[in-house]
């Protein structure tokens, strides 16, 4: 034999035996993941052998429609009480809770965030206060807490207020009499708008500029792909999402996201604050804003925020502070349009405090008692975060005995638990007096803003928002249902619908006069 052919065959057979090699330890690797399935399912069956559930199937657990699994959470609620265990796939599950004596133990405890599904925002808005956990968590919370100071909250009623009117004047421009409108893309604009001038001291017209409108786009386009990936079993791995179209797509929103928010922001504030006399300006101002706060923030240590922190911070209350209120206020309208009895009442008591609603101040805000039951009660029927995810890092026992081992992951389920008729007498009800001075509820029944040490640190601003924004609103128009166009409910990271949330909107004669419902 010569010796290329020798050669030759000694190749061959070298990469025969690195296929062999090969095809071994992919069978042993095969072999390690399926026993790591059994092990974790198995254990995971004996988890929640006290929460019976639906029969769902070994690999694909319980399948939901995207546009009925709030109302599937709902239905199930009724059958299985205080909990449940929902399976995604083969050993991947989460127990469901939605009463509210549970929902007072998980919140009363200091879990984290659930890190499988939190983790895929982190290029998104960074390891901010909504990321983070633990005394890295407790050290930002504080820093943050004097930003939402009501000093600090009283002068955004008016600059809210500003924001509200131009939207209502675009409507007042662009609508025909009894048109149906897409609310939703056009109130998310008016709280972006709020959220830039009052947290970041923005000179513009956020609602007037098309790169604005991108952005809100590129918000909605990432909720999609987050609530996409979350309930995709191949893509949980972030090497093969990354080499997904889904994962490009994300990077590319992100970079967006962040062109418009933090990076630029960050930039010109830090610059300014470079020079002595710039500096200066700053500390002698009436009202610091939100950048101003996290810039001079001191850590324990003495050390400030890096710049990474900075932006995270800033991107995770620029997705927080806007897309959560604008869900809230855009729901709020259609609970109003679609009892238009309660609408007309908030009308004549807002008509009563502002007249034609030239003005209005933070003292206002608490003198709309009716216009915030009614508030509260779209809030309880539509909470803008439907649901939280907690990972227990202690086991728990809940008040009925029943417990649950270290390392489950808890879905804290907002919406069923204001939809839970055990809770809430006839749920699916709008009835505004549950609100009323003299009710008496469960302290953790209704929870829009979630609670415990980790509930929402801007929810006195959002309420501050949805009074304004509905105030002004009910002064110049009429908010009525489109038949034609029903929402379909979907839980993202905030609660949205799948088409959009259409009304009619009917111009009142004056600002102030009495409509004819």
């Amino acid at each position: 034999m010569s010796v290329s052919a020798l050669s030759l065959t000694r190749f061959l057979g070298g990469i025969s035996g690195f296929l062999q090699l090969a095809s071994l330890l992919g069978l042993l690797l095969l072999f390690f993941k399926a026993v790591q399935f059994y092990l974790r399912r198995q254990w995971l069956l004996k988890a929640f052998q006290q929460f019976p559930s639906p029969p769902s199937h070994w690999l694909f657990g319980h399948k939901f429609q995207k546009d009925q699994e709030l109302q599937q959470t709902v239905s199930w609620a009724e059958k299985f009480p205080s909990a449940f265990p929902r399976w995604f796939w083969g050993s991947r599950a989460r127990i469901v809770i939605y009463d509210p004596d549970y929902m007072k133990v998980i919140l009363g405890r200091s879990d984290p965030k659930a890190p499988g599904t939190y983790r895929f925002l982190a290029p998104w808005i960074g390891y901010g206060l909504l990321l983070l956990n633990e005394q890295t968590w407790f050290q930002h919370r504080r820093m943050l807490t004097p930003a939402f100071h009501y000093d600090i909250l009283k002068p955004y009623v008016g600059i809210v207020a500003d924001s509200v009117r131009v939207m209502l004047d675009k409507w007042g421009k662009h609508i025909d009499q009894d048109s149906p409108l897409e609310i939703f893309q056009h109130i998310s604009l008016m709280t972006l708008d709020s959220i830039m001038k009052c947290a970041f001291s923005y000179q513009g017209s956020v609602q007037l500029d098309r790169n604005s409108q991108s952005y809100i786009k590129v918000i909605g386009d990432m909720n999609n792909l987050f609530f996409d990936r979350v309930r995709n079993a191949f893509h949980q791995n972030d090497i093969i999402y990354s080499l997904s179209s889904d994962g490009r797509s994300f990077r590319r929103a992100c970079k967006l996201a962040h062109e418009h928010t933090g990076d630029k922001v960050i930039r010109q504030r830090k610059a300014q604050l470079q020079d002595e006399e710039e500096l200066e300006k700053v500390r002698r101002k009436r009202r610091l804003d939100f950048l101003d706060i996290l810039l001079f923030a001191k850590m324990e240590n003495g050390s400030s925020l890096s710049d990474k922190d900075l932006r995270a911070e800033v991107d995770t209350f620029m997705f927080e502070g806007h897309d959560t209120t604008a869900s809230g206020i855009s729901w709020i309208f259609y609970a109003l349009a679609t009892h238009p009895e309660h609408q007309q009442k908030c009308r004549e008591e807002v008509q009563s405090l502002l007249g034609d609603g030239a003005s209005i101040t933070w003292d206002h805000l608490d003198q709309m008692p009716y216009t915030t039951m009614c508030i509260k009660e779209a809030l309880r029927l539509y909470p803008p975060v439907p649901v939280v995810v907690r990972e227990l890092k202690t086991p728990v026992t809940f008040p009925d005995g029943r417990s649950l081992p270290k390392g489950i992951p808890v879905i804290l389920s907002f919406y069923g638990l204001h939809h839970n008729a055990k809770v809430w007498p006839n749920p699916e009800v709008y009835d505004p007096f549950r609100f009323a001075p003299d009710s008496t509820r469960h302290s953790h029944s209704f929870l829009p803003f979630s609670g415990g040490a980790r509930n929402c640190i801007g929810k006195q601003s959002a309420m501050n928002e949805l009074k304004v924004a509905v105030a002004l609103t009910l002064l110049r128009f009429e908010l009525l249902p489109d038949p034609t166009r029903i929402p379909f409910l979907i839980p993202q990271l905030v609660l949205k619908s799948e088409n959009g949330i259409h009304l009619r909107l009917r111009k009142l004669p004056n600002p102030g006069v009495k409509s004819r419902l």
